[in-house]
């Protein structure tokens, strides 16, 4: 996904043409919040539109799908430039798109596009308004960290129709937070329900051959395993998880306790 660098002049220009289709929007109820507590960033965008152009698909799952040599060969180079170029847009801009998948009970899921200069990369928060902070359940860059999700967490949020979010639409919730996600128990109709995703929103020529194989790889953290730990909340084996206790940077119980109840299906 690698793309030239370019003048800050054009740079400039291009972030004020995002500015500019953003200012009918700028002011829904669906923005983000100015801050997000314990997070270090910002300013931060609403680009919703993003989640109907194929190529900030193939942007967002580019270090997913990439992990896979069935996949890339799927993918075939299609559009990939084009795609790489409005990546680097919205993570060298000076302000940071963020998009929002409410849950039950008041919290909130943030898939923010994290813009700092020689650090940029895809953060994936999980907060709640009574929380000092949020809990960073996933990062996708070079250093990936997760997986943050299991299969039955990622398709509830994907599912539950919440408004106040960026969409209500199932198949883009999905695959805006499947580089969070790895389990190694899915469904039968895994496929299928990846498959109708990718159909939707993307224009790959065998969305059912590349979802089968974007499940049989998962991105960089692999298939973790999933179970429910004394106390019933919910932990994984990933090497690179907050949410696998046997890790040293690990969240404590409390934490991955509050995480479960939020996520539940």
């Amino acid at each position: 996904m690698g793309h030239p660098v370019k003048p800050k002049a054009i740079l400039a220009s291009l972030v004020r043409q995002q500015r500019g289709m953003m200012t009918s929007v700028t002011n829904s109820p669906e923005t983000p919040p100015a801050r997000i507590p314990g997070y270090d960033g910002g300013p931060f965008n609403h680009l919703p539109e993003l989640l109907s152009d194929h190529l900030f698909w193939l942007g967002h799952l580019h270090h997913y799908y990439s992990e896979s040599d069935a996949a890339e060969e799927l993918i075939g180079g299609t559009d990939e430039q084009e795609a790489a170029d409005l990546q680097f847009r919205l993570l060298g801009g000076d302000t940071w798109p963020v998009f929002t998948v409410p849950l039950a009970g008041d919290h909130r899921l943030y898939v923010v596009y994290r813009a700092f200069e020689e650090d940029e990369g895809i953060d994936y928060l999980l907060h709640h308004p009574d929380w000092d902070a949020a809990e960073h359940l996933a990062q996708d860059e070079g250093h990936f960290m997760g997986p943050g999700l299991s299969w039955p967490e990622l398709t509830a949020a994907a599912d539950n129709g919440l408004p106040g979010g960026s969409t209500t639409d199932p198949h883009a919730r999905l695959l805006l937070l499947l580089p969070a996600f790895g389990d190694d128990s899915l469904p039968d109709d895994a496929v299928d329900r990846l498959t109708a995703a990718l159909r939707a929103h993307t224009r790959v020529e065998a969305p059912e051959r590349l979802a089968a194989a974007l499940l049989e790889d998962q991105g960089p953290c692999g298939a973790a395993h999933w179970t429910t730990a004394e106390g019933g909340h919910r932990v994984n084996d990933g090497g690179y998880s907050f949410r696998n206790p046997a890790n040293h940077f690990a969240w404590s119980t409390t934490r991955l306790a509050r995480v479960t109840d939020a996520l539940a299906p």
